[in-house]
C-alpha cells in the first residue's frame, strides 16, 4: 500500500472512532448537545461541559502525529504548554479505550488519546468579539501585561542551541514563499509575492546580526507560537490565550517580538490599529523590550504570510470556494507594510508635572498611532526599579540627579531612534523642561529627516498642584513628582525658544481635549 493510501486509511479509522464517540454513553459525565468540529489536523468533540481534542494520525513534515505514541506525547505537550496561558481551560489528557465499535473516554488500553478542556462559547473568542465591537483598548492592555509576564517567566533558549539563530529564523520565512507560490492563484498575488520575497531576502541579510543579538540577549523563549485573535478567548471577563503550538518546537521557540507581532498584525488586518497599538505599547512598557522594535516590521510581514499560507492551503483543499479574502487581506497588508506611505514622526511632550502629558499620550498612542516611551518608567527601569517602586530620591538627587537625568534622556533618544528607524512614529513622554534635553530630540528628527512636534501641555498652578496631590494619594502612577518637585520645576525650567516654537502644538489641559482634532493639528492630512 502506498504511503498516501496508508495515511488515508489511518485517518478514516480515526474518523470512524470519533464518530462513534459522539454518543452520551461514551463519556464519564453528563453531556448536553454533542457536536464534532474538524480542522486540518484534529477533531474536537463538544459535550456541553467539556471539549475533547483528538489529533489526526498525520505526518505533514512540520508535524507528525502518525503513531499512537506520538499522539499521546503531543497531547501531553499541549496540556503542559497551554496550562501556562490558560489553566482555567486545560484539564488533563485522557485515554480513549473500549473497542473501535464502542469507544469510551477514560478506558485503557488506549485506542487513542485526547486533551480534555472546559468548553467555552464560540462567541467568546476574540476574533468574533472584535467583529461585534466587544474588545476594548483596556482589554488589550490587560492582555499585554499577561503576555509580557508569561514571556518573562518562559524558558530561555540556549545561545548555542537550535533555536533563534539567524538561519533558524530565516528558514520558515523562506518556506512560506515556497508554499504560497504553489497555492496562491492569480497573477496579482504572484506579483505581490515576488516583491515580498525580494524584500524578505534583503531584510534577512540586513538583520542577521540583530537576530544573533536577540538570541544572546535571552529574547528567544518558549512562547505560545500561534497568538492570533482566534486563539484568544474571554473567560470570566479575562482574556486568555489557548491552542498553543505544541507540534513543532522550532515554531514555538521564537523571539518574543515575533509572538507580539502576530497579534499586532491580526488586529491591523481587522482594521483596528487602536487595539494593535494598545497591545504593543503596554507590552513594551511592561517588558521594556523597545530594542525589539527593530525586528517588528520583519515579523509583521512574516506573520501576514503565515496566515496567508493557511488561507491558501484551505483554498487548495476546496477550490470550489472562490473567496480569496483569507489570502488577499494578509498579502495586501504585508505589501502595505513594506511600502509605507509617509514618514514616521517624532513627538515630544513639554510641561510641568500634573500638566496632563501622560493622560494625553495615553490617547495619542492609539489614535495617531505611535509607539510611546515614558521617562518615568525608563528612568526606574534603568536603575532596577519597578514602575510603582519608590526610589527614595531626594529633590534633584538620587535617580533624579542631573547626571542620571542626562543618562535617562540619552536612553530615551536611543530607543526612539530604533523605533523611528523601523518606521514607527514615536512619542516621548517626559517633562522636557530644559533646552538641552529638547535639543537631543530635535537633532534626532533632523538627522532622520522626519517631522518633529512638541506638545506643549499647559495648566494653571492651582490645577497642577491639585492633580499632583490626587495622583500621589492614588499611588497608581510611576511618577514620583510631588509639590516640592513642582516648585523646583517652576523655578528652573527653560522656556521654549524661538527656533522651537515652529514645532509647538499647544494643548490646554485645563479643558476637555478633542483628540481627533489634536491628531489633525499634529499631523495634518
Amino acid at each position: 500500500m502506498a504511503a498516501s493510501d496508508e495515511a488515508n486509511s489511518a485517518i478514516a479509522v480515526s474518523a470512524a472512532l470519533v464518530d462513534r464517540l459522539a454518543r452520551p454513553g461514551a463519556f464519564p459525565h453528563e453531556v448536553g448537545q454533542l457536536e464534532i468540529l474538524e480542522t486540518h489536523i484534529s477533531w474536537v468533540i463538544l459535550t456541553g461541559t467539556y471539549a475533547y481534542k483528538i489529533k489526526k494520525p498525520l505526518d505533514l513534515g512540520f508535524l507528525d502525529f502518525s503513531t499512537l505514541e506520538l499522539r499521546k506525547h503531543f497531547c501531553e505537550e499541549e496540556l503542559r504548554l497551554n496550562q501556562r496561558f490558560a489553566p482555567e481551560i486545560y484539564v488533563d489528557v485522557v485515554p480513549i479505550g473500549g473497542s473501535p465499535e464502542k469507544p469510551e473516554i477514560g478506558l485503557e488500553p488506549a485506542l487513542d488519546w485526547a486533551v480534555r478542556m472546559y468548553q467555552f462559547q464560540a462567541d467568546a473568542r476574540l476574533d468574533r468579539q472584535l467583529v461585534t465591537e466587544l474588545v476594548s483598548v483596556a482589554d488589550m492592555q490587560v492582555l499585554a501585561e499577561s503576555i509580557a509576564k508569561t514571556h518573562d517567566q518562559a524558558a530561555v533558549a540556549a545561545p548555542d542551541g537550535l533555536f533563534g539563530t539567524a538561519d533558524s529564523v530565516c528558514k520558515p520565512t523562506l518556506d512560506n514563499f515556497q508554499s504560497l507560490r504553489r497555492d496562491c492563484p492569480g497573477p496579482k498575488l504572484q506579483q505581490q509575492l515576488t516583491v515580498l520575497e525580494s524584500w524578505n531576502s534583503v531584510e534577512t541579510d540586513r538583520l542577521r546580526s540583530v537576530f544573533q543579538e536577540r538570541l544572546a540577549g535571552g529574547r528567544i523563549r518558549e512562547c505560545h507560537g500561534d497568538l492570533h485573535l482566534a486563539n484568544l478567548v474571554r473567560i470570566d471577563h479575562e482574556i486568555v490565550a489557548f491552542d498553543c503550538l505544541e507540534f513543532n518546537a522550532a515554531l514555538r521557540w521564537i523571539d518574543v517580538i515575533s509572538e507580539v507581532s502576530f497579534l499586532v498584525m491580526d488586529t491591523l488586518v481587522h482594521g483596528r490599529s487602536d487595539l494593535a497599538y494598545a497591545f504593543l505599547n503596554r507590552y513594551l512598557e511592561v517588558s521594556g523590550d523597545y530594542a525589539g522594535i527593530a525586528l517588528l516590521p520583519f515579523y509583521l510581514v512574516y506573520r501576514c504570510l503565515v496566515r496567508a499560507k493557511v488561507g491558501a492551503v484551505l483554498y487548495r483543499q476546496s477550490p470550489e470556494n472562490s473567496d480569496l479574502t483569507p489570502i488577499t487581506q494578509y498579502v495586501d497588508l504585508a505589501s502595505s507594510l513594506i511600502e509605507p506611505t509617509g514618514k514616521p514622526m517624532l513627538i515630544i511632550t513639554h510641561g510641568f508635572s500634573g500638566s496632563g502629558k501622560t493622560w494625553l499620550t495615553d490617547q495619542l498612542q492609539v489614535q495617531l498611532p505611535a509607539v510611546r516611551l515614558r521617562s518615568d518608567l525608563e528612568r526606574k527601569r534603568l536603575h532596577g526599579l519597578s514602575s510603582l517602586q519608590s526610589s527614595g530620591s531626594e529633590l534633584a538627587g538620587g535617580i533624579y540627579s542631573e547626571s542620571i537625568s542626562a543618562d535617562t534622556y540619552d536612553h530615551l533618544a536611543s530607543m526612539a531612534r530604533i523605533c523611528l528607524t523601523a518606521g514607527f512614529s514615536t512619542i516621548v513622554d517626559a517633562a522636557f523642561l530644559q533646552l538641552e534635553q529638547r535639543s537631543i530630540f530635535s537633532a534626532l528628527a533632523e538627522d532622520l529627516r522626519i517631522p518633529f512636534a512638541i506638545l506643549d501641555c499647559q495648566a494653571n498652578r492651582k490645577i497642577l498642584r491639585r492633580r499632583i496631590t490626587e495622583r500621589s494619594a492614588e499611588g497608581t502612577d510611576a511618577s514620583e513628582a510631588d509639590l516640592a518637585v513642582l516648585e523646583h520645576q517652576l523655578a528652573t525650567a527653560k522656556k521654549l525658544d524661538a527656533s522651537e516654537r515652529q514645532h509647538v502644538v499647544r494643548v490646554d489641559s485645563e479643558h476637555e481635549i478633542n483628540i481627533r482634532d489634536l491628531v489633525l493639528r499634529i499631523r495634518p492630512t
